[in-house]
């Protein structure tokens, strides 16, 4: 039996599964108006968008908003990891190093280190580098996915089988357990892209090991590009995004899953697994492939530089369901918090300028300026639009990893490489914490039923 076979149903018993899914859809259905009629916030989310408060943490705090006597008003947003503002933590400079390391030490331990203790730090995660010959070949070479975040979570899931005490959940060994992740998830991710491509795609196979003195953002590049070479300003970019990335507060999807996860009493690396999974999800971790692919589809349609009465009519037909994928989405623009500006994409578009003046690529670099432009000024205008409209981190990842020269498959798992430093600090915060098991109650709406008496002897 084939790999497809073994997945496959026959032709006559695929009829009789149409007939389970009309089943389903019909038994799935609720009546919207009963989320009204019990005030269920869907999505934990009030009827103004705001998330339902489900717990405290230290950890990070994101902003959208300023109170001026009493009222509530927009403001550019601030992100703040451990009290420190973000744009400080990535810093303006083009020559500092290892600012990624640093936030996961701020982020774990809430304070900055001093210069000897981010030493020790980095020391640490570069001795925790190494994957064995036997894992990269018997966990990562074999079956290789297409999408690279079920690598991610297979490749987490086995380490479990590598660890001498997987299931102690102590402070100290989940600490120990979440600096492995910590340090290994970026050969995890790199390794698996190059697998995927040899299996696939028949490409040439270089699997090159971390180097000790590099920081987590040179390593990628050096691990993902066969000449292993980089300039100072690449390095200093991804590294500055690897900061953006790390941590958003505990009630974003993927770092919430962490914490219902973990609350359960399960292990280190399910609880990672998990949030992997939930950010592999569109709707989360996937946005910048969408606004990348909706540049692609408005160069298809509109020329290679299309001026800004183009790029309006363009995302007008996208509004009204007409252009690209049909969704009526715009991708990259607004969030649940962020009002005036997203800080992330503030200091993210800023590396991305320097970037793309660097690889003469400033005619994509002021195409993206003018869709943010004009899609701001669309959604705005829309009358059921109750706060400003900003661009999001994602606008401008997508561009900056292509500059970088790093693939599409790679630019979630990237995410996950960031994001591992907060997952890892709000776990640990949940086991310090004792916290009860997260259990959300859901109202039963259906009706209860007599079973038939008809059993056949």
């Amino acid at each position: 039996m084939g790999n497809e076979s073994m997945m496959a149903l026959s032709e006559v018993l695929n009829e009789k599964f149409d007939e389970l899914v009309g089943n389903c859809m019909r038994s799935g259905a609720i009546d919207l108006n009963l989320y009204q009629e019990y005030d269920v916030k869907r999505g934990l989310r009030d009827s103004n968008g705001k998330g339902v408060l489900t717990g405290l943490t230290e950890i990070s705090d994101v902003n959208g908003f300023r109170v001026v006597n009493g009222v509530k008003e927009p403001a550019d947003g601030q992100l703040y990891y451990q009290g420190y503002d973000v744009k400080s933590v990535v810093g303006s400079g083009l020559k500092k190093r290892f600012a990624f390391e640093e936030a996961t030490y701020l982020l774990l331990f809430g304070s900055l280190p001093t210069k000897e203790q981010l030493k020790t730090f980095v020391e640490i995660l570069s001795s925790l580098q190494e994957l064995s010959g036997q894992f990269v070949r018997d966990v990562i070479m074999k079956a290789p996915s297409a999408n690279l975040m079920n690598g991610l979570q297979k490749s987490v899931l086995t380490l479990y089988s590598y660890d001498s005490n997987p299931d102690d959940i102590s402070v100290a060994n989940v600490l120990r357990q979440s600096l492995q992740l910590v340090a290994k998830l970026p050969l995890i991710a790199v390794y698996n892209y190059h697998a995927y491509r040899h299996f696939h795609f028949f490409d040439s196979l270089v699997i090159k090991p971390a180097k000790p003195e590099y920081s987590t953002a040179e390593n990628i590049l050096h691990m993902l590009r066969p000449d292993g070479q980089f300039t100072e300003l690449e390095a200093r970019v991804l590294d500055a995004a690897l900061v953006l990335h790390a941590e958003h507060g505990g009630g974003n999807n993927s770092t919430f899953t962490n914490h219902v996860v973990t609350s359960s009493g399960t292990d280190t690396y399910s609880a990672v697994a998990a949030s992997i999974a939930s950010l592999k999800g569109p709707r989360h971790g996937g946005a910048n492939l969408k606004v990348q692919q909706m540049i692609r589809d408005l160069h298809e349609h509109c020329g290679k530089t299309p001026d800004e009465e183009a790029v309006r009519a363009y995302l007008q037909k996208i509004l009204r369901g007409e252009a690209f994928d049909g969704s009526g989405l715009i991708y990259g623009m607004g969030h649940a918090v962020y009002t005036l500006s997203d800080p992330r994409e503030v200091v993210l578009k800023d590396f991305a300028g320097k970037l793309a003046k660097a690889k003469g690529m400033e005619e994509e670099f002021a195409l993206y300026n003018t869709v943010e432009k004009v899609a701001a000024d669309l959604l705005m205008s829309r009358s059921h639009v109750v706060k400003p409209v900003c661009a999001n981190v994602d606008f401008y990842s997508g561009l900056t990893y292509t500059m970088l020269g790093i693939p599409e498959e790679l630019f979630t798992p990237l995410f996950a490489i960031s994001r591992i430093s907060g997952w890892s600090a709000h776990r640990l915060e949940e086991l310090v914490n004792k916290g009860k098991i997260i259990r959300p109650a859901y109202k039963y709406v259906g009706h209860h039923r007599e079973y038939p008496n008809n059993e056949q002897e």
